[in-house]
This record gives structure tokens, sequence and C-alpha cells, in this order.
């Protein structure tokens, strides 16, 4: 009997057919130079801002959610998908499941922003609250189990990387030639599919992952060598708070991604303040990780460097961002 080969990362033609294949249902959405961000950090970078927020349901995460649901058979479809999120992931889902004529059951987190609720709701989705994000995940398996309802995992398999692929192609498509990208890890779906389009594209450029110290599955898996689960998830950027690293995408993450760094609360609440007072940009706290790795660990060693910020969502209520940013 053959070993089982695991899938690699999908290559650039692969990725551009899945884009010609997403793109009814997506916005390409724009890069732009942060003269203003540049400013306020000294002039010391040349900056440019992947406005992903600006996303159908405002986050990447429909990317990776459209490319699961496009690969069920009738069947599947039929009997409808259930996914597990702080709320991004659940939006996207559900909006996907509309997009493909399907009902949508998702698990969220009792603290969920009502905002990001009502969002998952407008799409017609059914939401079951969980009290914590092991909880979560335990009662979305239970759903499709009980439900045979198909389970679209936040983070991780083939099919979430290769929708965020089409994101980090974008990027390349628009700008060609950049030193660096810093990108926000939560499970690593994102960074995944962005690092191994960036470097299948230029394999010069240097791909920077950027987790909350309270939330750094992915930085101790790369210490470990190998997945990593945490016992507690502590940090203000719910959306980067996946409470493990799973191997698909902790494998392509190791192959593609130069460097991963940690940033506080702290530096995000600081990051949130100066996005809005630089950019106008009211985000999320995920959204800011990659700014505030930038004013941070990040400075002297991207100065001179012309790098790309990835926006990645924006999901975010004006009393929870009054809360978290630090505008004084």
């Amino acid at each position: 009997m053959r070993d089982r080969v695991e899938p690699g990362a999908p290559s650039l033609d692969e990725t551009r057919g899945l884009a010609r294949k997403l793109a009814p249902w997506l916005v390409r959405t724009p890069i732009v130079r942060c003269r203003n961000l540049e400013i306020s950090l000294d002039g010391a970078t040349e900056i440019w801002g992947k406005m992903e927020f600006l996303q159908q349901t405002g986050t990447f995460k429909p990317r990776g959610a459209l490319t699961n649901l496009l690969s069920l058979d009738e069947d599947q479809l039929a009997a409808g998908i259930t996914a597990v999120s702080a709320g991004n992931h659940a939006i996207a889902a559900a909006f996907a499941a509309k997009a493909c004529g399907t009902s949508a059951k998702v698990v969220m987190i009792r603290s969920a922003s009502p905002a990001r609720v009502a969002a998952c709701q407008s799409y017609g989705a059914e939401v079951v609250f969980a009290d914590d994000v092991h909880q979560a995940f335990e009662l979305a398996e239970e759903i499709r189990d009980s439900e045979g309802r198909a389970y679209i995992h936040p983070f991780e398999g083939p099919n979430v990387t290769a929708g965020t692929a089409t994101l980090g192609l974008e990027i390349c498509e628009q700008l060609e030639a950049f030193d660096a990208i810093v990108v926000p890890i939560g499970g690593g779906g994102l960074c995944s599919g962005v690092a191994a389009a960036v470097k299948q594209w230029n394999a010069g450029i240097e791909v920077i992952g950027v987790e909350p110290v309270g939330a750094d599955s992915m930085a101790r898996s790369f210490d470990a060598g190998e997945p990593q689960k945490l016992d507690t998830v502590n940090t203000i950027a719910d959306s980067l708070g996946a409470p493990f690293a799973m191997p698909y995408s902790y494998r392509i993450c190791r192959q593609f991604v130069d460097q991963l760094v940690r940033i506080e609360d702290q530096q995000m609440r600081d990051a949130m303040g100066l996005l809005f007072q630089s950019m106008k940009m009211a985000v999320e706290p995920a959204c800011s990780a990659s700014t505030a790795a930038l004013a941070g660990p990040l400075r002297a060693h991207l100065a001179g460097k012309k790098v790309v910020l990835l926006f990645c969502g924006s999901n975010i209520d004006w009393d929870t961002f009054e809360r978290h940013a630090n505008l004084s």
C-alpha cells in the first residue's frame, strides 16, 4: 500500500484559475500607498496597504469559504454547511452558503459582537452559541456528525489556503515589485495562502507573519517543529484567537514564511488609533496587527524597504472600537 501523499501548496496557475472562478462573487480590493502612515512612522519605510477589509463581508474570509463550498457535490450542498468562528468566518460561511444556494448553521462564541451575529443572520444563517472557542469547535463537529452538514473549517485545509492564495496573487499582480509583506496570523489559513502565492511569484520577497502574544499557536508550533495547542487564548484580537495550529496550514506556513513576530495587545490598541488618525480607518484589532508589527518589532528591520501591510478585516462596531483603540 502506497503512503498517502500530502497535498502541497497551490501553484500560481492553479491560483489564477481559482481567482477567475471566484471573481463573480468577490471584490478585487485596492492596494494603496499609505503616505500619511509613512509620515506618522518617520518616513523610514515605503508602505502600501492591501485594503482587504473592503472585501465582501468585510474580511478576506469569503475567499476560503467560497472555495470550500464550490468543491462540494450536489448532495453535500443540499445538506448545508456548518462553521465555527468568533465572527468573521461565520459571516463569510453564511455569505458563501447563500451565494451557493444552501443553508448554514454556524457556531459563534457567546461573547461575539452583536453586529457580527446580525451580519450572519442577514445572510440567512442559523446561529448557535458556545461558551468558549474550544467548546465552539466541538459543537460544530457535533452538528456536522448529527445533521450531515459539511464542516467548513475557518483556517485549515487545501481549499482555505487555495482561496487565500488568490489574495496573495492579487497583491503581486497589483504591485509587482516589493520587498516584504506583513500578514496577520490566527490559525494560518490567511498567511499560508498569501505566502505560497507571493513566494512563487518572487522568492526574494520576505513574508512575515504576526501573532498576538496571547494567541501565538503558530509561533509556538514553529519553535516546537510541529502544530501546538494553546491552553488558553487571551487577546483583544478575537479574529486571531485560534486555539491551535493544524497540520496543513502549519506545513505551508513553515515552507513559505520567513519569520514570525509577536505583538502585545497594547501595540494593537496603539496601531488602531494610529490607523484611525493617519488613514481614517476604523478597523478591528486583527486588522491593525500588521501595522503594530511594523511600528514595533519590525521597525528597524523594514526601514528603507517597500512593504505591504495586509489589512485583513474591519467587522467592528463603534463601541468596541472605542473601547480598544488608543485614540489619545
